[in-house]
This record gives structure tokens, C-alpha cells and sequence, in this order.
């Protein structure tokens, strides 16, 4: 694989063009949002008046995305509760082989609604590139990447793996821990569950070494390489029959997950180019959660909710699947970045010269909402996690570089339409919310006493104040949402927990200013500055 497709920074490059033009797409997204506060701090001084009719044109605009957002979340979520009712290991079991060819075409329609003792046994195939799968070929490989999570968290995900509907006989679980790091956890599970999951692994990755940092991605790299080289080139299983899925440790599947994803795989037009994103449900601990972090776990929620509706705009997040052929294509997982799990589909988009897309399951699986032993500690957890997360901003120089060394060919308009709609995002996650609550004020401050006589000065508080009463009236359907996927309430919590629930929301703009638009303007910040981040785990506690 080509060098620049395994850079981490701009030090991984070269002194000359190229080192600088990289280090630029780097200060990108944190130029782009301190330009704008000091262009809107500057002209509510110069030219107050503009600054006013743009607060409220943008007001509106934030009005009608608020409803553009319920909409989609909800027809999602409508999608998502159908789908939990087909049984779809039955539904694989109906479909012929199909010819799975790098490149080829399905003989399957566009996936769309339904109508309704020795670890290494033998397995033969047919030569790779031109493999005939069905039901009865197809493997599912799982990495569990591990670091210090209590045994507790790490057995519910590994007991649902074995409480999954797809034959076990055709599964390999990857439990991937560091070396020297909760050794007594890999051996109870290893005990308990190797007569359950004939093909249960543990990986031990070795710290230090060359090119890596410390965290997730390294440690799937090293589970994915061993895996590999001792089970699946030792039984001679074709890369296109297996479908890997990275996990992070607190994932629960639900019982059809693996046969949904088998199902799309089998009827995806190009499944050897093709990643498959679950709606991550952050609520296995929710009822223990303070509510700031409750909320946030719910926005994130919604947020991946809404985005299948929006597979042209996917990008892989967290607990995702694709082909192990890709994975092989691109040199597996990145061990020197931060954010893998979007990584992973830049490397893959780059190295297909475009040819590779993010397809939406509609189908769940259910994570950790944010709790640590003390609400600050929390909070302070909660504001890391959101601050990783927006580092995937450092995808953006990533993909611009790259664009540049491969975009001839890949098709124009599929390259800026990613570059716009990434962008535009990890933007707007900085920027919204302070222009809405805090910086739409500003005229009113610095406009002087010539723009506090006019009209649009005397209207600007009250059209902005109504805009953003309606637009927080259109939060409500989050709040049924909210209240509709939570699971069962423990015994221990009484009725007034569900009020609550509901009164939680009214503090959604701490919520997006405080622990949104702050990390997220820290981490880019950081980009801008070089101060690069390492990767931070996040704290897994359930009571």
C-alpha cells in the first residue's frame, strides 16, 4: 500500500511539499472556526446590521434541520423496529450463492424493505477472487478490542455473541487485550465460554512497538494479523466469505444482528466494497447515568439514527462490519491514528479510488451511555469521549491528501460531495450552537447606539427567541424516542424516575455548547496548533 495511505500526521511525511500541504489540511477545521467567530465578532462591531439578519436567517435554517432531523430520525427508527421482527437467519437460508467477484455485480435486487476441543477444524474453498458463498460458506469474524473494562462489561458483550441466532460453528471471536492488562478476565472467559464459541481467541498486543500508539486501532491490528496467519490462512477460508466486525468491548448484539448482516452482505450489489453501519443504541447502563450524560448518550443516539437515512453522507462509527478482504487489501487498521473506526473507511474509499460506500442496517446494537463512580468524574469522561470523537477531524487532511494523490480517479463529484458534507460537519458540530445561544446576541453588544434604535435591533431578541422556542418544541419527538427505546426499569428506581427522563431535555443547550461545541473546538484546536491527542479509552463502570 502506498505510503501516504498510512500517515498519522504530518511528520510521517517527508521535509518538502508535501509535509507542508498536509500540516495546511491539518489547521484546516480549526481555522475555519475561529475565522468565523472573529468574522462574527468583528462585524457585529463594523456592520451590526448584517450580522442581524444573519442570526436570523440562521435561526430559521437551524429551525427546519431541527425538523429535517425529527423526520428522518423517526422513519428510521420505524425502520429499525420492523427489521427487529424478521427473523433473518430464515431469510439467509432462502437466498442461492451468489458469485462473490472484487468488483462484481449482484444477481439480487438493491437491498431495501423485506417482505417479512481443537479450535482449527478444516475448511476448504475455491480459489480467492471468484468464491461461490451462501448461508452455508459465510463466516463471521469479531474483534473485541479490550483495555481495562470490569469483567462484567466485557462477559454481557461476549454472552451475547453466544446468545446470537448464527451457527457458532462459523464464528471466531477475537478477544484482543493488551499485554499485561486483565489477564484474569481473558482466562474466565476463555474458560466459560470455549465450549460455547468453538472458535474463541485471545490476542495479547505487545506495547511499543515501532510506528504505533497506544489504542484501539493498534490493538485490532494485531488481533486482525494474528487471526489471520493462525486460524483463517491455516483453514484455508476464502477472505471474501468472512465478514469482520470490530466491537468496541461494551457492545451487546442483539439476537439477529449477524444474520442481518448476512443478509446484506449477500444481497449487496458490491459487498467486497462495502462497510455495514448498526445503529449504536448507547443505553445498556442508561438508568444509571446522571442526565447530562443521558442526554448526550440519547443525542448520540439520534444522530446515528437519523444518518442511515443518509448513506450517501455515511462514514463508519464505532461497532461496524465490512469484508475481510478489504481489510486485507488496505494493510488492516491503522496503528498510529486516533479515530480508526472512520479511518478505516478513508483507507478503503482511497485505496478503491472511490469505489467503496457505508451501507445503513437499520438494525441496532446497544452500547454504554458515559457513568464513571462520581458524577464530576463523569462529566469529566463525558467531555474526553465527545473531544475523541470530533478528533476524527484529523481524517479530513487525510482524505484531502489523499484526494489529491488518487483523485483523478476517483469521480469528482463523489469526492467533494464527502469532502463537503465532512467538513461541513465537524464545523457545524463547533460552531452552531455557540452562533444560536451565544454570539447571536452580539449586535446588540457591539452594535452601538445607531443599531439599538433600529427595527431590526428591537426585533432580533424576540424573532430569535421564538425561532429557537419552536425549534426546542421540536425536540419533543427526541423525548418520546427517548422514553420508547429504554429498556426495562430496574426495581430499584422508582416512578419518578421516568419524569425525570423526560425533564432531562431542558438541559439540551448545556448539553451542546458545554460537552458539543467545546470539545469539539478543542480538538480541532489542537489539530491547528499540533498539539496532536493520543487515543483516550473510555471508562466503562456499571453499578
Amino acid at each position: 500500500m502506498s505510503h501516504y495511505l498510512k500517515i498519522g500526521n504530518y511528520k510521517d511525511l517527508p521535509q518538502g511539499l508535501d509535509r507542508r500541504l498536509y500540516r495546511f489540511f491539518e489547521m484546516l477545521p480549526g481555522i475555519l472556526i475561529w475565522g468565523t467567530f472573529l468574522l462574527v465578532v468583528l462585524f457585529a462591531w463594523l456592520k451590526p446590521i448584517w450580522v442581524a439578519a444573519f442570526i436570523i436567517a440562521f435561526d430559521l435554517y437551524w429551525l427546519f434541520k431541527v425538523i429535517y432531523f425529527s423526520i428522518h430520525t423517526r422513519s428510521a427508527y420505524r425502520r429499525m423496529k420492523r427489521y427487529m421482527k424478521i427473523d433473518w437467519l430464515e431469510e439467509v437460508k432462502k437466498l442461492p450463492p451468489k458469485i462473490l467477484e472484487e468488483g462484481g455485480a449482484s444477481s439480487f435486487p438493491p437491498m431495501g424493505d423485506h417482505p417479512q476441543g481443537d479450535k482449527l477444524s478444516p475448511y476448504g474453498g475455491s480459489p480467492a477472487g471468484r468464491q461461490a458463498s451462501s448461508y452455508e460458506d459465510l463466516w463471521h469474524l469479531i474483534v473485541l478490542p479490550t483495555y481495562q473494562e470490569p469483567y462484567e462489561v466485557v462477559r454481557s458483550s461476549v454472552e451475547a455473541i453466544a446468545q446470537s441466532h448464527w451457527p457458532k460453528e462459523r464464528m471466531i471471536v477475537v478477544l484482543a487485550m493488551e499485554k499485561g492488562i486483565g489477564g484474569n478476565i481473558a482466562e474466565r472467559l476463555d474458560a466459560e465460554y470455549s465450549d460455547k464459541l468453538p472458535n474463541f481467541f485471545v490476542t495479547e498486543h505487545p506495547s511499543g512497538l515501532p510506528g504505533e500508539i497506544p489504542g484501539k486501532g493498534s490493538n485490532e491490528r494485531w488481533a486482525g494479523i494474528w487471526i489471520k496467519d493462525n486460524f483463517i490462512d491455516k483453514n484455508n477460508i476464502p477472505y471474501e466469505n468472512i465478514i469482520v466486525s470490530s466491537m468496541d468491548s461494551d457492545t451487546v448484539v442483539y439476537p439477529h444482528y449477524f444474520s442481518r448482516l448476512a443478509y446484506m452482505y449477500l444481497t449487496a450489489a458490491h459487498p467486497l466494497r462495502s462497510s455495514f453501519q448498526p445503529i449504536p443504541l448507547f443505553i445498556n447502563n442508561i438508568w444509571q447515568a446522571p442526565a447530562l450524560s443521558r442526554v448526550i448518550a440519547f443525542s448520540s443516539t439520534f444522530w446515528h439514527t437519523m444518518n442511515q437515512e443518509r448513506p450517501e453522507k455515511h462514514l463508519t462509527f464505532s461497532s461496524h462490519s465490512m469484508p475481510f478482504k478489504a481489510l486485507v487489501d488496505i494493510g488492516f487498521w491503522q496503528p498510529n491514528v486516533v479515530s480508526e473506526d472512520s479511518r478505516i473507511f478513508w483507507q478503503c474509499f482511497l485505496y478503491y479510488k472511490g469505489d467503496y460506500r457505508v451501507h445503513s442496517m437499520y438494525y441496532p446494537v446497544s452500547m454504554d451511555a458515559n457513568v464513571a463512580r462520581s458524577f464530576w468524574r463523569t462529566l469529566k469522561n463525558v467531555y474526553k469521549q465527545q473531544r475523541r470523537w470530533a478528533y476524527g477531524s484529523a481524517d479530513i487532511a487525510y482524505f484531502l491528501f489523499g484526494f489529491l494523490k488518487v483523485g483523478r480517479e476517483i469521480p469528482k463529484s463523489l469526492m467533494w460531495r464527502y469532502a463537503f458534507s465532512t467538513i461541513s460537519g465537524f464545523f457545524s458540530w463547533g460552531t452552531h450552537a455557540i452562533l444560536i445561544f451565544v454570539l447571536g446576541w452580539l449586535p446588540l453588544v457591539l452594535g452601538g447606539e445607531d443599531f439599538n434604535t433600529t427595527v431590526i435591533s428591537y426585533n432580533l431578541p424576540r424573532v430569535t427567541r421564538l425561532l429557537l422556542t419552536v425549534a426546542m418544541l421540536g425536540i419533543m419527538s427526541s423525548v418520546f424516542l427517548s422514553m420508547v427505546i429504554l429498556p426495562p426499569k430496574p426495581p430499584e428506581y422508582g416512578r419518578w424516575k421516568y419524569f425525570f427522563m423526560v425533564a432531562q431535555w431542558l438541559l439540551i443547550p448545556v448539553t451542546l455548547i458545554f460537552f458539543g461545541a467545546f470539545p469539539s473546538i478543542e480538538a480541532q484546536t489542537r489539530l491547528m496548533l499540533g498539539r496532536y491527542l493520543g487515543f483516550w479509552p473510555t471508562e466503562k463502570f456499571r453499578k
